[in-house]
């Protein structure tokens, strides 16, 4: 059984974030990427908002970067994947997918949270050539255009609005003929003069069209459920905004999980409820999934951990 101070199961901005401070800290951290090497960032194209990379770059290389850096400062990186994890005493027990074991001082959790999607072939065929999963992202790209949003809970409407001061029109298309969003979030969505509800209505294709080297949407034939009756309404990109399912399976049962499946950490901290155990990044944040506030938590896992082992020498 190989024996380690600090394991970093699962990559992205928190995890390769967590091992760079880790690393320096001396705490050899041994991490390992998961099934999507880098996260979700890695699925898109360019990103503008990551601060550093002023005229932008694609998230895979931004990740590569970060990656790059947690490696100079000597951590081990490994392709793999975590799949048993035992918190029930310390030193914890992790099981590779390759069957190996690793006895680890300390965990961070970073296996991040994954965008529902829509199941739908155009969509993969579209998946970074106008369809996203996050307006925060990728909205300042369609300044001026037409989009749709998928969905009718919080994440849409937030979605729909945040949109809507960027864009020329905004359709949120529901499948039901109300909302499920909060009643203030559907009094905003009414109020905002280019969003159009599309009630009753499910995406069936995401249609688009070869420019070039690259592909760029066009529109989204929708179903109306009531009639079946079928439609297109052109737009220049669709943000499916049905939720986000945290990767936290292997953990239940051991560790404390909110209602949506995400780890509660203690207010201000990367601490779980298990001493040694933490979390960091989408893993444990349900509201800003961001790259940039994922990198600050795995910056404050690193330390928490530091601090940790240091409090076990006094």
């Amino acid at each position: 059984m190989e024996k380690v101070k600090t394991l970093i199961i699962g990559s992205g901005p928190a995890g390769y974030t967590a091992a760079i401070y880790a690393a320096r800290a001396d705490l050899k951290p041994v991490l390992y990427e998961g099934t999507q090497p880098g996260g979700q960032l890695t699925i898109t194209t360019d990103v503008d908002n990551f601060p550093g990379y002023h005229e932008g770059k694609k998230g895979s290389e931004i990740m590569e970067d970060l990656k790059k850096q947690a490696q100079r400062f000597g951590s081990d990186i490994r392709i793999g994947m975590i799949v048993e994890a035992d918190f029930s005493k310390r030193p914890f027990v992790c099981k590779t997918d390759e069957g190996k074991m690793i006895e680890a001082e300390t965990v961070i959790i970073s296996t991040g949270a994954s965008a529902r999607w829509l199941g739908i072939e155009s969509e993969k065929e579209y998946n970074g050539y106008g369809v996203s999963a996050c307006a925060t992202c990728d909205g300042f790209f369609y300044r001026g255009k037409t989009v749709a949003v998928i969905g009718g809970g919080d994440t849409a409407t937030e979605e729909a609005q945040y949109l809507s001061k960027l864009c020329k029109k905004v359709y949120l298309i529901h499948r039901r003929d109300e909302l499920r969003a909060s009643k203030v979030m559907q009094k905003r969505v009414f109020n905002t003069p280019n969003i159009e509800m599309v009630w009753n209505s499910v995406p069936i294709e995401i249609v688009g069209e070869q420019k070039g080297f690259s592909k760029a949407v066009t529109g989204v034939k929708i179903q109306n459920v009531q009639t079946n009756e079928t439609s297109t309404i052109a737009i220049d990109g669709i943000f499916i905004a049905i939720g986000h399912s945290p990767n936290t399976a292997i953990f239940k049962g051991q560790i404390d999980l909110d209602e949506q499946g995400y780890i509660k950490t203690t207010p201000g901290s990367t601490h779980t409820n298990i001493p040694g155990v933490f979390a960091a990044g989408d893993v444990q944040d349900p509201h800003y999934r961001q790259a940039i506030t994922a990198a600050g938590t795995g910056c404050m896992a690193a330390l928490d951990v530091e601090r940790f082992l240091a409090s076990l020498e006094d």
